[in-house]
């Protein structure tokens, strides 16, 4: 009975620990999420707000035309740019918050 009891014990306790880095890399990762979103916004409404400027000061349509063109090709390949980061720091959370379990996983599932 002890030793069952020793078993559960350290169980519970390998679990906390798994538990307490999972909550530590999700935190990061959610950090660095967040500032990236927060940086990707400011810049975005930087590069609006000068194109705007850009287009008040157009003396002519053809002129006008062409910095809202060279806008919106920025801002679509900014977008991809970004979306493509934000979604690599999304798998790299999910990977990372998984890490500390998968020993639980390969203890707990039964072989094949």
């Amino acid at each position: 009975m002890l030793k069952n009891f020793e078993d559960v014990q350290k169980y519970g306790k390998d679990n906390m620990d798994a538990t307490m880095k999972a909550w530590g890399h999700m935190s990061k990762s959610v950090q660095a999420i967040a500032a990236e979103a927060a940086d990707y916004s400011k810049k975005s409404f930087e590069e609006g707000s000068a194109t705007m400027e850009k287009l008040l000061g157009a003396k002519s349509i053809e002129k006008a035309m062409e910095i809202q063109t060279a806008y919106a090709k920025s801002a679509y390949e900014g977008f991809v740019a970004q979306a493509t980061k934000m979604g690599e720091l999304c798998a790299d959370l999910a990977k990372e918050t998984y890490k500390p379990f998968e020993s639980f996983t390969s203890k707990t599932m039964p072989p094949k």
